[in-house]
This record gives structure tokens, sequence and C-alpha cells, in this order.
């Protein structure tokens, strides 16, 4: 088998047209542009509405509330400031935290044993 012809014939198989390479470029790019819609969809989008879920949440806040910390501490909302939340733990035991540490609302009323 002569490889000069053969490399001369996949030579002048891959040229084309200029219409031919203009499609081939957009369809490299197909690929990725679909990935990056399914990253959207699956990953970004889901934890943006988690973040504005937590946002509202953290700023609904009102005394007498029940909370959970992420520290995983539970307690009752005795005391409100823009930054820091202070819960009552336990009889006339208070500690003051950060308004974004408060993983969730719990409800009304006493804590839950």
């Amino acid at each position: 088998m002569d490889w000069v012809s053969v490399a001369h014939a996949m030579g002048t198989m891959g040229q084309g047209g200029a219409s031919g390479g203009a499609g081939g470029g957009i369809a490299a790019f197909a690929p990725l542009l679909i990935m990056v819609v399914i990253f959207y969809f699956l990953l970004i989008r889901p934890q943006q509405k988690k973040q504005k879920e937590h946002r509202t949440m953290l700023s609904s806040l009102q005394k007498g509330d029940l909370v959970l910390t992420q520290g995983g501490l539970q307690g009752k909302v005795t005391g409100l400031t823009d930054t820091v939340v202070t819960v009552e733990i336990a009889d006339k035991v208070r500690v003051k935290v950060q308004r974004g540490y408060i993983a969730s609302v719990l409800g009304k009323g006493e804590p839950v044993e």
C-alpha cells in the first residue's frame, strides 16, 4: 500500500465547501451548550431557590419562634437585631447567634424535647 496516496486521499476528504466548515463549528459547541443548560437547571437554579427561601425565612423571624441553629441548638427567639438573634436554649440561658446561622424555624411555643 502506498502511504502517500492514502495520506493524499485523507487530506482531500476533509476539504468540503465553506458551508461544511461553518456547520461543523456550531456542531462542536452544541454539546458544551447542552451541558451548561443541564448544569443550570440541575444545580444552579435549585441552589438559588433554596437561598431565596432561607433569606425569606430569616427576614420573617419573630420573638417567640422556635428555631434550630446550624450547630444543632434548639431554642426560643427572645431578641432580634439586624445581624444577631438571641436564643433562649434553657431557663435563663441565652445565646447570641448570627442571623445567618439559623437553619430553620420549628414553630411557636415550647422547645421539643
